[in-house]
C-alpha cells in the first residue's frame, strides 16, 4: 500500500524526534500539545528538504490532506501544514476558509491562530470582500473565543485599507471579555492601526472603556514615540 502524504511526513519527522526537547516544548505550551522536539530552526530546514524531495499536494488533494495532518498530535506536524498553506495563499480559492475554519477551531492555540487570522484570513478576505460581513459576523460572536480573535485580527495587516467601523464594532463587541487573548488581541490590533492612523486610535481608547491590558496594548507604540 502507498503511504499517504500526511504518514509519509509523520515517519519523517519521527526520525528526528528529541524527547528531552520535546518535554521542554511541551511545557513551555503548557501541555496543549505533543511534540517531537524538533526546535524552530530545525523544523523549517527539515521541512524544506522535505517539501524538495517530496513537494507539496496538489491544489485537488489540499484540503483531504491538511485536514489529515492536522489530526495529528505532534504540534511540528500543524506548523507543516501552515506552511504549506502559505504556499497556496495567492491563489486561495473561496470554499477554503472552511478549512480555515476547520484549522482554528481544532488544536487551537495562538501560534497558529495568529497566523490565520492575520495573514491567511486576512488574504482570503482581500480576495473574496463580499465574505468579510457574513463570516467574520458569525466569528465574533461565536461562543470560540478563538474565532473571535480570528474576527478581530483579520484585518491587523490592512493598515489603510482597514475597515475602520467593522473593527470598531467588532472591539466593542468583545472587550468586556475576561479572556486574555481576547483583550490581548484588542490592544494588538489597535496597536497595529495606530501606525496607520493615530488620531482615530487615541479618539477610540479614550471615549470607550477597554481592559487595562487592552488599552495598555493599544497605545505602547505611540508611547515610544
Amino acid at each position: 500500500m502507498i503511504k499517504e502524504y500526511s504518514q509519509i511526513l509523520h515517519d519523517f519527522f519521527t526520525y528526528y524526534k528529541n524527547e528531552e526537547v520535546a518535554i521542554s516544548m511541551k511545557k513551555y505550551m503548557k501541555g496543549h500539545f505533543e511534540y517531537f522536539g524538533i526546535r524552530s530552526p530545525e523544523r523549517k530546514m527539515l521541512t524544506k528538504e522535505f517539501f524538495k524531495e517530496y513537494g507539496i499536494p496538489e491544489r485537488a488533494e489540499l484540503d483531504k490532506v491538511i485536514r489529515e495532518i492536522w489530526s495529528f498530535d505532534e504540534r511540528e506536524m500543524h506548523y507543516v501544514a501552515i506552511d504549506i498553506m502559505d504556499k497556496y495563499k495567492k491563489s486561495i480559492i473561496e470554499e477554503d476558509i472552511v478549512l480555515i475554519e476547520h484549522m482554528a477551531v481544532n488544536k487551537s492555540w495562538w501560534d497558529t491562530i495568529d497566523f490565520l487570522s492575520s495573514k491567511l484570513s486576512g488574504n482570503y478576505f482581500k480576495k473574496y470582500p463580499e465574505n468579510i460581513k457574513k463570516i467574520t459576523g458569525d466569528w465574533i460572536i461565536s461562543d470560540n473565543f478563538w474565532l473571535n480573535r480570528m474576527a478581530l485580527l483579520f484585518q491587523l495587516k490592512y493598515k489603510d485599507e482597514i475597515n475602520e467601523n467593522l473593527l470598531y464594532n467588532y472591539i466593542l463587541k468583545c472587550r468586556d471579555s475576561k479572556e486574555f487573548f481576547i483583550r490581548k488581541a484588542i490592544g494588538w490590533v489597535l496597536r497595529e492601526y495606530s501606525k496607520t492612523n493615530r488620531e482615530s486610535v487615541i479618539d477610540f481608547v479614550n471615549e470607550n472603556e477597554l481592559s487595562p491590558l487592552s488599552k495598555r496594548e493599544a497605545l505602547k507604540w505611540l508611547e515610544q514615540r
